[in-house]
């Protein structure tokens, strides 16, 4: 039996809320060129000259109630460490052993895959934990994944996963979560997913095709496949139809938006239309993150719960993320074995 090692890699996280740490992540995640896609010296003059020196010290503040919220701990990480363990329980007879590691900041993939690369293995799995394709967030992590290995003298079988973002188990654990709500108190439910640049999206396709020229709204095809905002989508319906939800029950927008020119519907002017509408209750789900986060409890839990007060709503209840459920711990095992 081939020697299996598992890379789980998540986005990543500032190693603590002061505002140091924040700055070095924020340094870190924005200077990626697949995040900021700008030439190289017009995105370093933005990043490190305008928005790390003024949003480090205000997103520390954010961090800070985060921590407190996870009792001096970093949801995401503890979220995601708990992942690792229940499968590497699940996977070490098969010799297969478990490693995570976080795009940005620690645990560093570079220190991660060092002990990696120390155990010889017959066969690496690169599972970046973002069900839907992105580059920014898939195609970084991969990326950087394959520029680590290509300095290994003995190179092992590489299996690469980009996307599951209609991974069964996936799917069932956030349907799974919503069984501890009950939808039909809830005026309106959102589906709301990381944004994303429209040029990020319209780079998918080929030729003069743009996004906007796809179904990306009601059809998953060939062009569109590995479109974010076709897969996001295509993941709604999913969870939609195992919660038998009509069309008009719920709406898919997307949220943490850098300006206008960022995927729509924004998750914020959603939900402030539906409080002007006089919705109450709305109901909040957050399928791109497989972890809570700052995204998950802070930016839906806290600062949208304050506008739709601000427009006549009452409460906006967030679904909790996958996290280490076991119906997410079974897909994940699931996608693992496939490739072995």
């Amino acid at each position: 039996m081939k020697k299996t090692a598992v890379l789980l890699i998540q986005l990543g996280t500032p190693d603590s809320p002061k505002t140091r740490d924040v700055r070095r992540y924020l340094s870190q995640f924005l200077n990626d060129p697949r995040v900021i896609d700008l030439p190289w010296l017009a995105r370093k003059l933005l990043v490190n000259g305008i928005i790390v020196p003024f949003r480090a010290p205000k997103s520390a503040k954010i961090y800070k109630q985060l921590w407190d919220l996870g009792e001096g701990h970093s949801p995401l990480l503890v979220h995601t460490e708990n992942v690792q363990e229940k499968l590497k329980g699940r996977l070490s007879a098969s010799n297969i052993d478990v490693y995570m590691a976080m795009r940005y900041q620690n645990p560093s993939m570079v220190d991660v895959m060092e002990q990696m690369r120390a155990r010889h293995y017959d066969h690496v799995i690169v599972l970046p934990l973002f069900p839907q394709y992105a580059s920014a967030s898939s195609g970084s992590a991969i990326e950087h994944a394959m520029k680590i290995m290509s300095q290994w003298w003995s190179t092992p079988e590489i299996s690469i996963v980009n996307q599951f973002w209609d991974n069964a188990g996936y799917i069932d654990s956030i349907v799974e979560r919503a069984k501890a709500f009950n939808l039909e108190d809830y005026d309106h439910i959102l589906f709301s997913y990381h944004g994303l640049p429209e040029k990020h999206v319209d780079k998918i396709y080929e030729g003069d095709d743009l996004c906007g020229d796809e179904p990306c709204e009601t059809e998953l095809n060939e062009a569109n496949s590995m479109c974010y905002k076709a897969t996001s989508y295509a993941t709604t319906r999913l969870i939609a139809g195992k919660l038998g939800l009509k069309d008009e029950d719920y709406t898919v927008c997307f949220q943490s938006r850098l300006d206008k020119k960022w995927l729509t519907p924004f998750s914020d002017k959603v939900v402030a239309e539906q409080g002007k509408k006089g919705a109450k209750k709305l109901l909040a789900f957050s399928p791109a993150f497989v972890a809570d986060c700052l995204e998950t409890v802070i930016e839906i839990g806290h600062e949208y719960q304050e506008i739709f007060e601000q427009h006549g709503g009452e409460k906006i209840q967030l679904v909790p993320s996958s996290n280490d459920h076991e119906r997410f711990i079974d897909g994940l095992e699931d996608i693992i074995r496939q490739r072995v």
